[in-house]
Parts: structure tokens; sequence; C-alpha cells
């Protein structure tokens, strides 16, 4: 028998999201092209992906870094309702990213930022992002 869906529930987009924290307390925040919230460097994962998998490809497809997997450390699963996809929900699985230094704006990146918990929350931003800022940097 296949899982039952309820027909009145939000669409649902699996990502994966990185939290990158410079060693000065920045968080490394990206905007894509022709939306206004900043948010975690990530993206969809596709079918058969692990997520970590994702998370690794995603951040050298929009800021041009390579990350190794024992940078990575698992997070765990959020959910919260998509920025740039009304009526969307996101189901993310958040890792912490360690030693990214630099942030090359590729593919649909339109900026990259480095900024304290304080700038970040000046900005737009993603749900998502405002709560792992809320649940993370205090």
């Amino acid at each position: 028998m296949g899982t039952v869906t309820d027909p009145a529930a939000p669409p649902v987009i699996r990502i994966a999201a990185a939290v990158v924290v410079d060693a000065h307390g920045r968080w490394l925040l990206v905007r894509k092209q022709g939306t206004s919230a900043y948010m975690q460097v990530g993206g969809k994962i596709e079918p058969g992906e692990e997520p970590a998998a994702a998370l690794v490809r995603e951040i050298g497809e929009e800021i041009a870094a390579a990350v190794r997997p024992e940078q990575v450390r698992d997070l765990g699963p959020r959910d919260a309702p998509a920025a740039n996809e009304p009526g969307h929900r996101l189901e993310a699985h958040v890792f912490a990213v360690d030693g990214i230094t630099s942030a090359v704006p590729t593919a649909e990146i339109a900026e990259a930022v480095w900024v304290t918990p304080d700038e970040a929350r000046a900005l737009p931003l993603a749900p998502l992002t405002v709560d792992l800022l809320r649940d993370l940097a205090g």
C-alpha cells in the first residue's frame, strides 16, 4: 500500500543547508538571483542523493568552494516555509561546515555576504535562516 498524503498539505521541497561561521563569528549567507531573502548556501537534494553529498555539490555549484566530508557536521532535520516558492514547505537537512573562508557567487547566486548574527537580523531572511540564527547564534 502506498503512502497517503494530505491533498491540502503544502508541497515539500527537500534541501540540504549549510551553517557556515568563520573564525570571527560571521555567518555566510547567500541571496539567489531575482530574490530578496538571504539564506544558507545549499539546495535541493536529488532523488537517491544523500543529504551530505547534496550539500557538498551545492556548495561547489553556488560559491565555488571545495568541501571535504570531514568538514561537514550533521545538525539534523528542520522544517520551515520555503522562502522563494510560495505555498511550499522545506524539509531541510542542516549541516555545519567548517573551513570555508571565501565564497564566490556562481550559478544562481546573486550575492554572498559574511555578517554577524546582529547584522544578519537586519536583512530580509528566509524563514529557515531566522530559525537557525535564533537557535544557534543566541
